[in-house]
């Protein structure tokens, strides 16, 4: 299992995956959080979601509060169910790395996703990020808490993540404009998830 079978793998078993994803809503901490640092710069604030799986239940808890979305995804299974699920949305089949939509967003939303991404592809991102996002922009995204590779499951089948240092994290987010708000490693009250909410100060 390497980086590159990521996308085949979402392909593959992406229906089963949303069976069994989790629902009880553990990320909604952080989630409030990331609304309230994201301004509204033109009423409702849009938000960009990055690998953004089935929508279900981030970009549903977010849809219902009032929030714009433009999902994209790398895998057709997945663009199809966010499609079903979140029909006032917009969804864009494309990979994150490189990702041009020429608009910026109030909020980009990284979750369970860019983590899939390379040590070498996750550098380039914060560029990305940058291109995307408003004048004082909210990002979020998970990662690991050290530096390293590692290979977890999904839909009982491997799956590659990659990380790299926190330091070099807080370093590409300072070069491309943001400032970090918070970060938590291994949060208690989220799954031991390890996350990042950063604003975009250009």
């Amino acid at each position: 299992m390497q980086a590159d079978d990521v996308i085949e793998t979402y392909e593959r078993v992406g229906q089963t995956w949303a069976k069994q994803r989790n629902r009880n809503l553990m990320e909604k901490q952080w989630l409030d959080r990331f609304l309230a640092a994201a301004p509204r710069n033109a009423g409702r604030s849009h938000v960009l979601d990055l690998g953004c799986g089935s929508g279900q239940p981030i970009a549903t808890y977010l849809s219902e509060r009032g929030l714009r979305i433009t999902g994209v995804d790398a895998t057709e299974t997945m663009t199809a169910l966010y499609a079903q699920n979140l029909p006032a949305a917009k969804v864009v089949q494309a990979d994150m790395r490189g990702l041009a939509l020429d608009q910026t967003f109030d909020a980009i939303l990284a979750w369970n996703s860019f983590f899939h991404l390379s040590a070498a592809d996750q550098r380039p991102m914060f560029a990305t990020f940058a291109a995307h996002a408003a004048p004082r922009a909210a990002l979020m995204f998970t990662s690991g808490h050290i530096a390293g590779e590692a290979i977890g499951s999904v839909a009982d089948a491997p799956i590659y993540h990659a990380s790299l240092d926190p330091d070099e994290y807080r370093q590409l987010l300072k070069e491309a404009g943001f400032k970090v708000l918070r970060y938590t490693p291994e949060d208690p009250n989220c799954g031991q998830h390890t996350v990042w909410l950063a604003q975009f100060h250009p």
